[in-house]
C-alpha cells in the first residue's frame, strides 16, 4: 500500500493543476446540489422495538389524523399579583391569544388550539393558565410562518402586563453553535502557524480540510431529504470532518518537511509522504470510519444516518490529505521550507547551521524522561485517570427537556410557570394508549389511579370505531426524575405483558430511548473496539501494542465520562462552562463519546507509534524508537490535539445544554487520550514491554496480511540504504543513554 500512496502522492504533486481542478469542481457541484435542494427538515424519528414506539404506530392506527408524533406548545399566561387568568381584565386577552393562532399565519399546520377555560387549564389559585397548542408535523418542519406567529401570539397580553411564556417542542430549532466553529479554527490556525513557522505552510491544512468538509456539508444539505437525514446530521459532520481533515493534512505537511530536510527533491518529498505518513492516514480515517459507522448497531434510525453522514467526511477529508494535500504543496513550491529551517516569520529564513549536533526537541527530551522513569509515569498517569473517573460510577442518563434550557428563555420560564402553577409533573405527561374496548380503558384508569407518584389521571378519549382510548396521566415528579420513570415502568408492568396498555409522550420515548442507548453501549463497544483492534495488528503487527491501545482508550473515556458527570449532573465548576441547570447525562453521550472519541483517539496512536514501529524495523532498539517516534512526532501530534480540542471547545458556547455537553466531553476526552494516555502512558508501556512489545505469533503474523504501513517495501522499491533507512541522525551517545 506504501508504494501505491507513494505513486498517488507524487502523481498528484506532478499533476496539481489537474487534482486541483477536479476537487474545485466537486466543490462547486456539491454546493450547488445544496443551493438547489429544499431546507432539510428534523428527519423521522423513530425508536424500533420500544414500547413508546409501539404504541405511536398504534396511535396511528386508531386514531388516524391525530399526528401523535406531531409538534406541541404550551402557551403559559400567568396574571399579575392580585388578578386571576378567569377575570374580565385578562381573560380576553387569553381568548386573543387563542384566536389569533387559529386564524393567523400557519393556521393550516395547526391542528388544534384548546382555550384554557374549555380545558380546565386553570391552576388552583386561579394566577396561572395554558393554552395547548397541538401541530400537524414536527417542530423542525414547520414553517418560519407558522413559528413566528407562535412567537408574537402573546405580545399583545405582554403589553398589558401578562407574564406569557412559550413552552413545548413546536420552538425546537438547530442548536445555535454561535462562533464556536470560527474560534476554532482560528486556534487551529495560530498552533498551525506556531508548528510549522510559516503562514504557506500553517495555510494548507486549514485550506483543503474548509474544502472537504465544504464538500461533505454541502453533500449532506443536497441529499438531507432525499435520505431524511435531518438537519442536526450536518452538525456532527462538521465536527467530525473540519477536526480530522485538519490533523490529516498535519500530518502529511510535516512529513513533506521532514522529507525536504533529508534533501528530497519535492516531488519525491511529497511521494514518500503519501506512502509513509499517508498510510497512517488511511488507517488512522479507518478507525473512525468503523466507530462511526458502527453507530448502527443501536438500531435507532436517525443516529445510525449521523453516523454514515459524518464517516463519509472523514472519508473525504482521507481522500483530500492524499491527493489535494499533495498538490497543493506543488503550488507553494519552494514557500514551504524543510523542516529545521528558520523561517521568514520566526527566524529570517536563515537555514539550520551546517554540521552542527541536532538539537533535542521537546518530544524527544519528554520521551528520554518517560524512559528513565516508566513505572512512575505509568502508575501515575493511571491513577490521576481513575480519581477522574470516579464521578462516572454515579452516572445518570436522560434526555434534556425544558427544565434543562437557560433561565432566559421562554421556554425555561414557561417551564418554571407550569411547575409553580400546576406542579411540576405538568411538564412531561404521561400518554396511555388503551388498545380495547371502554371497560378495558375506565380499569386501567382506576388501576393507575391506585399509584405512587400520580398527580392526575384525565378520563379516557375513545376512538370513531371504541377500540381504542388515550389516557392522559400527570406524575407528581419532573419529566427527567427516577420517580417519573418509576411510574411509566409500573404502568407497563400493570399490563400483565398483554401489550394492551402502552405508554407512550415524549417523557415516555426519552425514557426508551435512554434504555435502548445503555443496551447497546456493551454491543458497540465490543465491536467497534474488536474491529479496530484487528486493524491495529495488522497496523503494528503486534497483539500487545493494540491490546494496550483499547485499554488506554477506555481509561480515558471513563475519565472523560466523570469530568462530564462532575460539571453537568454535579455542578462543579458549572458556572465556568455556563452550565445554569444540573440534571441527567444525555442519554446518547456515553455511545457517542465512545464511537468518536475512539477513532479520533487512534488517530494519535496510529500516528505516533507507526513512527515508533517503523524505526523498530529498520533496525532500532526499542527504546530507541520510542525516543525516534517523539522526535519526529510529538510536536504534531500536539499540534493535532489542540486543534481538535479547539475544534470542540468551540462548542460549548452553543446555546442548547445538549450541544455543550458534546463539546465540552469530546474535548476532555481528546485532551486526557492524547496527553496522559498517548504522550505519557503510552511510551511508558512500551519501555517496560521492551521487544515484547512488537511480538507476534509465528501462525499469526503468517496469516495476517502486510499493509506494510511503516513503508519498509517502499524503501525497497526506492533502493534506500539500510544506512538511511531508520530516518533518524540522532547521536550515538542519545542510543547508548535510552539502550542502557
Amino acid at each position: 500500500m506504501a508504494t501505491f500512496l507513494y505513486r498517488l502522492g507524487r502523481g498528484a504533486f506532478r499533476r496539481r493543476r489537474f487534482v486541483a481542478l477536479v476537487w474545485v469542481a466537486l466543490l462547486f457541484a456539491a454546493g450547488f446540489g445544496a443551493a438547489s435542494a429544499s431546507a432539510p427538515t428534523s428527519g423521522s424519528f423513530s425508536i424500533p422495538g420500544t414500547e413508546a414506539q409501539k404504541a405511536f404506530d398504534l396511535l396511528d392506527k386508531r386514531f388516524p389524523g391525530m399526528a401523535a408524533d406531531g409538534a406541541t406548545a404550551r402557551i403559559v399566561i400567568k396574571a399579575p399579583a392580585g388578578e386571576k387568568v378567569d377575570s374580565a381584565a385578562v381573560k380576553p386577552q387569553v381568548e386573543k391569544i387563542v384566536s389569533d393562532l387559529k386564524d393567523g399565519p400557519g393556521k393550516d399546520q395547526i391542528s388544534s388550539v384548546t382555550s384554557p377555560y374549555e380545558a380546565k387549564a386553570v391552576s388552583q389559585d386561579g394566577s396561572t393558565a395554558y393554552v395547548s397548542v397541538k401541530y400537524k408535523v414536527s417542530g423542525m418542519e414547520l414553517t418560519d410562518a407558522t413559528r413566528d406567529a407562535l412567537k408574537d401570539s402573546g405580545a399583545a397580553a405582554k403589553a398589558d402586563g401578562l407574564n406569557v411564556q412559550i413552552g413545548g417542542d413546536a420552538l425546537m430549532a438547530a442548536p445555535e453553535t454561535g462562533s464556536g466553529e470560527i474560534i476554532g479554527i482560528a486556534i487551529a490556525a495560530i498552533v498551525l502557524v506556531i508548528t510549522f513557522g510559516s503562514l504557506i505552510a500553517a495555510g494548507l491544512p486549514l485550506l483543503t480540510a474548509l474544502i472537504g468538509v465544504g464538500i461533505g456539508i454541502s453533500t449532506i444539505t443536497a441529499l438531507a431529504n432525499v435520505l431524511d437525514l435531518g438537519s442536526t446530521t450536518s452538525t456532527l459532520a462538521m465536527m467530525i470532518g473540519l477536526a480530522v481533515g485538519i490533523d490529516y493534512a498535519l500530518f502529511i505537511v510535516s512529513r513533506y518537511r521532514a522529507e525536504l530536510a533529508e534533501g528530497r527533491e519535492r516531488d519525491e518529498a511529497a511521494g514518500r509522504a503519501a506512502g509513509t505518513a499517508g498510510s497512517a492516514v488511511v488507517f488512522a480515517g479507518l478507525t473512525v470510519v468503523i466507530a462511526l459507522v458502527g453507530l448502527s448497531v443501536v438500531n435507532i434510525p436517525m443516529l445510525s444516518k449521523m453516523g454514515f453522514a459524518a464517516a463519509g467526511t472523514v472519508v473525504i477529508a482521507v481522500l483530500v490529505a492524499l491527493t489535494l494535500v499533495p498538490a497543493i504543496l506543488g503550488f507553494a513550491g519552494k514557500k514551504v521550507l524543510p523542516a529545521g529551517t528558520k523561517s521568514k516569520l520566526f527566524g529570517k529564513g536563515k537555514p539550520a547551521a551546517e554540521g552542527a549536533e541536532p538539537k533535542a526537541n521537546g518530544g524527544t527530551r519528554w520521551a528520554r524522561f518517560i524512559l528513565r522513569r516508566p513505572v512512575m509515569v505509568l502508575l501515575a498517569g493511571v491513577i490521576g485517570l481513575g480519581i477522574i473517573a470516579i464521578p462516572a460510577s454515579k452516572l445518570e442518563m436522560g434526555l434534556p427537556d425544558d427544565g434543562a434550557q437557560p433561565v432566559s428563555t421562554t421556554q425555561r420560564q414557561a417551564y418554571d410557570l407550569l411547575s409553580e402553577g400546576f406542579g411540576p409533573g405538568f411538564n412531561g405527561p404521561l400518554m396511555v394508549v388503551v388498545d380495547g374496548d371502554k371497560a378495558l380503558a375506565d380499569k386501567t384508569v382506576d388501576r393507575i389511579k391506585g399509584l405512587d407518584g400520580v398527580a392526575a389521571v384525565m378520563p379516557p378519549v375513545q376512538n370513531e370505531a371504541k377500540d381504542a382510548a388515550v389516557i392522559t396521566v400527570v406524575p407528581k415528579d419532573r419529566p427527567s426524575s427516577a420517580e417519573t420513570e418509576d411510574l411509566v415502568h409500573q404502568i407497563r408492568a400493570g399490563s400483565g405483558g398483554k401489550g394492551d396498555v402502552l405508554v407512550t409522550g415524549a417523557t415516555a420515548m426519552n425514557i426508551d430511548f435512554s434504555q435502548k442507548m445503555n443496551d447497546a453501549l456493551l454491543p458497540y463497544l465490543a465491536l467497534v473496539v474488536g474491529l479496530a483492534f484487528l486493524l491495529l495488528m495488522l497496523v503494528f503487527r503486534s497483539v500487545l501494542v493494540p491490546l494496550k491501545a483499547a485499554l488506554g482508550f477506555l481509561l480515558s473515556v471513563v475519565a472523560a465520562l466523570g469530568a462530564v458527570v462532575a460539571v453537568f449532573q454535579w455542578g462543579w465548576l458549572g458556572s465556568l462552562f455556563g452550565v445554569e441547570q444540573t440534571g441527567p447525562i444525555m442519554s446518547m453521550m456515553p455511545i457517542f463519546m465512545v464511537g468518536v472519541v475512539f477513532g479520533l483517539a487512534m488517530d494519535y496512536e496510529v500516528f505516533l507509534v507507526t513512527r515508533m514501529r517503523e524505526a523498530y524495523v529498520h533496525g532500532e532498539r526499542p527504546g530507541q524508537a520510542v525516543v525516534t517516534g517523539f522526535q519526529y512526532s510529538a510536536r504534531v501530534v500536539v499540534a493535532a490535539a489542540v486543534i481538535m480540542i479547539a475544534v470542540f471547545s468551540g462548542f460549548i458556547g452553543a446555546s442548547e445544554q445538549m450541544v455543550k455537553m458534546i463539546g465540552f466531553g469530546l474535548a476532555v476526552a481528546v485532551f486526557f487520550d492524547a496527553f496522559v494516555v498517548r504522550m505519557t502512558i503510552v511510551p511508558a508501556v512500551l519501555a517496560l514491554l521492551g521487544h515484547k512489545a512488537w511480538w507476534l505469533p509465528k501462525w499469526l503474523d503468517r496469516i495476517l496480511p502486510n499493509v506494510d504501513v511503516e513503508g519498509e517495501s517502499l524503501r525497497k522499491h526506492l533502493g534506500d540504504s539500510a544506512d538511511d533507512s531508520d530516518g533518524s541522525d540522532g547521536p550515538d551517545k542519545d542510543r547508548e543513554l535510552v539502550n542502557a
